[in-house]
């Protein structure tokens, strides 16, 4: 078997996996900033303060195209990227932001959606936020950045770094949150207008662990993919 041929067709299927995404994204965020509006009797939060970056779909949605843009820049370069400080950047963003965060997302917008809708996604948006825009930023999240997982090698942090990083995100975004509901009177999503105080607060701190979990799980399919294997050709698991 040709295994130098065999490597180079995994190597252009990885790199269209990439640009595919890449493109995908990037197009989600183009068209949700410049096309994607809402008269404000309609659904006033919307053109409140803060714009389109009050949501975490759209942080994430961005962070996922810069993400992916790296991979293809970096599967398209002439050079040998596997220790690169871009290569690091790209394998610490993915296990401690990309992943979980887009896991958070998916899995909390669906699961609040199927209790009630009103509460994430009002049904008086479905003029203006179309269902395929809805699928790539709620639902293509979760499985791009399940596939990279499982489809590319990373080498995952020190969890004490990871944690840090992603509770860091956590709370810049809950801050951001909080303080665009002083700027405008409004809570980003309806679900906070239906829970009082200490519901709120169980609510976040849920959030954050949820959060956490996914970190977990993601670590967890690495080793079990790539670590495993590694190890048997002598390679140190990462610390821990």
């Amino acid at each position: 078997m040709d295994t130098s041929r065999e490597n180079g067709v995994h190597k252009w299927l990885i790199t269209a996996f990439h640009v595919i995404a890449a493109i995908q994204f990037s197009y989600s965020v183009y068209y949700d900033y410049m096309f994607v509006i809402v008269p404000k009797e309609v659904f006033p939060i919307m053109s409140a303060y803060g714009g389109k970056f009050k949501f975490l779909t759209f942080w994430n949605a961005c962070m996922q195209s810069i993400y992916f843009t790296v991979c293809s820049f970096i599967d398209l370069s002439t050079s040998e990227p596997s220790q690169s400080s871009l290569v690091k950047i790209k394998d610490f963003v993915h296990s401690s932001l990309a992943f979980p965060v887009a896991m958070f997302v998916g899995v909390t917008f669906w699961g609040l959606y199927a209790v009630d809708r009103e509460l994430v996604l009002p049904s008086k948006l479905d003029a203006y936020f179309p269902t395929w825009l809805n699928h790539i930023m709620h639902t293509n999240i979760m499985f791009f950045t399940l596939l990279e997982l499982l489809l590319t090698y990373r080498k995952y942090p020190a969890r004490s770094k990871g944690l840090t990083a992603l509770t860091i995100f956590q709370l810049t975004y809950i801050s951001w949150m909080h303080y665009v509901h002083y700027k405008s009177g409004f809570w980003v999503y309806n679900v906070f207008n239906v829970l009082n105080l200490p519901q709120r607060a169980a609510f976040i701190v849920g959030c954050v662990l949820l959060a956490c979990g996914f970190y977990f799980v993601g670590e967890k399919i690495n080793t079990v993919v790539w670590e495993k294997p590694k190890r048997r050709k002598g390679e140190e698991h990462p610390s821990a």
